[in-house]
């Protein structure tokens, strides 16, 4: 006889998913010399994103792994970014330099993938991008620079002006005041006239 499925207290039996998913760049163990000792801790570098163009970093410091990374990931969620894709890659190449790391990522066409590595791969990856190039210059093999040098591109990163959507947003207005000055004044006029009339 099979048992029964167990539920949670609030008779789900599934969780709901995230809105973002996590990735642990780097996770390192740090000491501080205080006045009774070493005191040690943990430092949590953190990547968010929901692989539709929002990506976030966040680094902080607990006493566990799991309070570290706890802190890193409210972090990066009050340090969301928004990207927009262009035809399925990034507008333009674009190189950036962040204390000792150098990055460079470029458009790539449809079907190419995201040709990167180490946290540049990661940061792609959960902003969305789905096609793209990049590499790394510099020989800095900090992670944290790398990432952080990584979102100084994207936030970079120009975009083409929507001429088209502004046209048709001043169209309407245009048509509105033309109604307005023409016929919903002399309305406005013959309804006041009628009222006066009718008060007199």
């Amino acid at each position: 006889m099979s048992k029964p499925e167990r539920k949670s207290r609030g008779g789900y039996k599934d969780r709901p998913q995230p809105e973002y998913e996590q990735r642990i760049i780097d996770l390192a163990r740090v000491t501080r010399v205080m006045a009774g000792g070493k005191r040690m801790r943990f430092r949590a570098c953190v990547v968010l994103g929901d692989k539709k163009g929002k990506v976030g970093w966040g680094i902080a410091k607990g006493a566990d792994v799991a309070i570290a990374v706890g802190k890193a990931v409210a972090q990066a969620q009050k340090k969301m970014i928004k990207i927009r894709i262009v035809d399925e890659t990034i507008p333009h190449q674009i190189e950036v330099k962040f204390k000792a790391s150098r990055v460079m990522l470029k458009p790539a066409v449809k079907g190419t993938g995201i040709i990167a590595g180490g946290p540049v791969r990661s940061v792609l990856e959960l902003a969305g991008v789905p096609n793209v190039y990049s590499k790394i210059i510099s020989k800095s093999s900090n992670k944290v620079s790398n990432v952080q040098a990584t979102f100084k591109a994207l936030e970079s990163l120009q975009y083409a002006p929507e001429q088209g959507k502004a046209e048709e947003q001043a169209l309407p207005d245009e048509i509105k005041v033309v109604e307005r000055d023409l016929d919903k004044e002399e309305e406005l006029e013959k309804e006041q006239q009628r009222l006066l009339k009718k008060a007199g």
